[in-house]
């Protein structure tokens, strides 16, 4: 219905003394009195009939005689309220604009007139701006102490039982997280992203604690993954060879570690501030599938080399290094036979372990759930470093870590990554931080709505509603601070939040654990990872790998089976130009493709001839389905176009 339906239904017509409180607010501030030259009708401001992007329903016939600019109407902002209220507050606005979802009445002064509601409300409560997709209907908040992170901390600290006792299973959760993901962030460092190992632990000691002080999913765990240091690794490899950097250069690889990230977390926090969270399902299954096996196999191919030893061989063969998958199978086969020995038994071995402690993981945890608690990867750490220490392995050639620290000698350095100096980072890097936060907040949304609760999950806590905009605002904050510390980026992993359920993680306090275990283990355990072989974590990663790649085969039957066959060669193109040419290829014709499809099935809208519906008067159907159950008006052709139009398809 249009804007005047609504305003001459009866429920706008009651008189102002009859509207209910709670529905309804009258706001005289600038008006004295109404008359029938210039009357005053209610505005609602939660009425079940007002959409939400309306402002205002109020009519007006305002006088220019009376020398001040309207300030009401249909489509005109709301009469000022007590206190105006803004998006950009620092700029002032004495004309009464609001917000998003402006008031009637404010707090005077306070944090959102400093910072306008996008960031006030969502940091110190209320939450009318992220409203629209964080539980509250209609912009009504039943109860706005609970809004904000501040009053929805204190519900996920109290937990579904009313109490404080899950801290317990927070604590043994963010335990075991941190013995099988601490290592592996250590791999993802340096094998992926090509910088100082203790840079991937950065990223589990900043960006879990301030998600879980911003997020609105209590039991979601961010962490770095594997596909954003791999983009990253493409940029700092893409410095090295530009000669801007070096392969011994930590402290330059880590900067521009730190404007990569600082970058994603840039693009993710500007998107939750312009309320863009509906962009988690803008990319589709077809190129994700197809970049995510990609991905999987170009870390698996990476792998190998220093799985056989055959790194510092790699180094002085041009191009390989840091060239294609193709270039990389080349070489293995033509040096398998220089491959080293104890090497291969030791990345081999631990691979094997690996796989089968997780093949027995999943078939036994239906029987005993507690078999999750085994930190397998962790033993297998802690038995390598001791086996290699023991029988001093490192002198026959293995490869170990060595001493783990910060490329500045200090534990946690702050490096602003935005500076002058770093501009040519900056421009190298746009492309590849975008990606980087688009599919880290895909991940992260996946991950989200599957432990967020509500009826019938019995994962998430109940009642707990989630809110996109909000998850954007703080992994962007996450990754922000994360840049100026030289951190991986990091995001929710579903893998990840799921060990941190099963293992007894019901609040935000497994992730504050999950930090501050972090923070102790660079501060007094870093010691004891000199002896651990690189050959186990590459093959680690070559786990990771294999899980990226595993369900591909599933994905392809499917769309093979419902004869989607676009959809088949989107996947299998960006794949193949992922492997023999680069990353950067195949991302780009994954997205130009999937733009052009989005492009051509907009330039066709669709067209349907309606016909009446016999016996009725205002029923009509699309004659072309149903050409023999409706009947056609002599004289006059209906049509109808579902689609919006627009220049490119009028």
């Amino acid at each position: 219905s249009s804007p005047q339906d609504d305003l001459d239904s009866p429920i706008f017509q009651t008189p102002a003394s009859r509207l209910s409180p709670p529905l309804y607010s009258l706001n005289l501030e600038q008006r004295t009195s109404p008359s029938e030259d210039n009357p005053v009708r209610p505005t609602p401001n939660t009425s079940p009939l007002r959409p939400r992007h309306w402002r205002n329903y109020s009519t007006h016939n305002c006088s220019q005689s009376e020398g001040e600019p309207c300030q009401h109407g249909s489509f005109s902002p709301k009469i000022r309220p007590t206190t105006p209220r803004s998006t950009s507050s620092i700029l002032g606005d004495d004309h009464g604009f609001g917000g998003r979802y402006a008031r009637s009445q404010s707090i005077e002064g306070g944090p959102n007139r400093i910072l306008g509601d996008a960031i006030g409300d969502t940091l110190f409560g209320d939450g009318r701006f992220f409203s629209h997709d964080g539980g509250a209907e209609n912009g009504r908040v039943d109860n706005p102490n609970e809004q904000g992170w501040s009053g929805s901390w204190n519900r996920w600290w109290r937990g579904a039982s009313g109490d404080r006792k899950d801290v317990h299973g927070d604590l043994v959760a963010a335990l075991t997280m941190a013995s099988f993901y601490i290592p592996m962030s250590l791999s993802y460092a340096s094998n992926l992203g090509h910088i100082p190992p203790i840079n991937g632990l950065y990223s589990f000691v900043f960006n879990p604690l301030l998600y879980a002080m911003l997020g609105s999913c209590p039991q979601m765990v961010v962490g770095p993954e594997a596909a954003g240091s791999l983009l990253l690794g493409t940029v700092v490899k893409a410095s090295i060879n530009g000669g801007r950097s070096g392969d011994e250069d930590d402290d330059m690889n880590a900067r521009i570690a730190g404007v990569v990230t600082g970058m994603a977390g840039a693009v993710i926090l500007i998107a939750g501030l312009t309320r863009l969270g509906f962009l988690d399902s803008v990319l589709s299954r077809p190129f994700l599938r197809g970049f995510i096996s990609a991905i999987g196999f170009v870390i698996f191919m990476d792998q190998l080399i220093p799985e056989m030893g055959l790194g510092h061989l790699a180094k002085h063969v041009g191009g390989v290094s840091h060239g294609s998958s193709l270039d990389k199978i080349i070489f293995l086969a033509r040096n398998a036979g220089e491959a080293h020995r104890l090497t291969c038994a030791v990345a081999f071995g631990s691979f094997a372990v690996i796989m089968v402690c997780r093949e027995v993981k999943r078939r036994l945890q239906p029987r005993i759930p507690s078999i999750a608690y085994v930190p397998d990867r962790f033993i297998v750490v802690v038995l390598s470093a001791i086996l290699t220490c023991v029988f001093r392995w490192d002198r026959q050639g293995l490869a170990i870590l060595g001493d783990v620290k910060s490329s500045t000698g200090f534990p946690f350095a702050f490096r602003f990554p935005f500076i002058p100096t770093h501009m040519q980072h900056v421009r190298e890097a746009m492309s590849t931080s975008f990606l980087i936060a688009l599919l880290g907040f895909f991940e992260s949304s996946v991950a989200a709505k599957s432990l967020g609760g509500g009826e019938g999950k019995k994962d998430g806590l109940q009642g707990m509603s989630l809110s996109a905009n909000r998850e954007l605002v703080a992994l962007g904050v996450a990754n922000v601070v994360g840049g100026c510390f030289m951190a991986l980026p990091a995001f929710g992993g579903y893998g990840r939040s799921k060990v941190n359920v099963s293992t007894g993680g019901r609040t935000p306090m497994s992730s504050i654990f999950l930090s501050l275990i972090t923070v102790l283990c660079i501060l007094f355990l870093l010691p004891y990872f000199y002896y651990l072989p690189k050959a186990v974590l590459s093959s680690m990663i070559s786990v990771v790998a294999y899980s990226l790649i595993e369900e591909a085969p599933h994905d392809i039957s499917f769309f093979f089976h419902i004869r989607a066959y676009p959809e088949l060669f989107l996947m299998a193109l960006i794949f193949l130009s992922t492997i023999f040419f680069s990353l950067s290829l195949g991302i780009a014709l994954g997205i130009g493709l999937s733009l052009l499809s989005v492009v051509r099935h907009a330039t066709k809208p669709r067209i349907q001839i309606l016909g009446k519906v016999p016996g009725s008067h205002d029923q009509f159907e699309n004659a072309e389905t149903s050409p023999n159950q409706v009947e056609f008006v002599d004289g006059c052709l209906i049509v109808k176009i579902p689609e919006p139009l627009t220049f490119a398809n009028t």
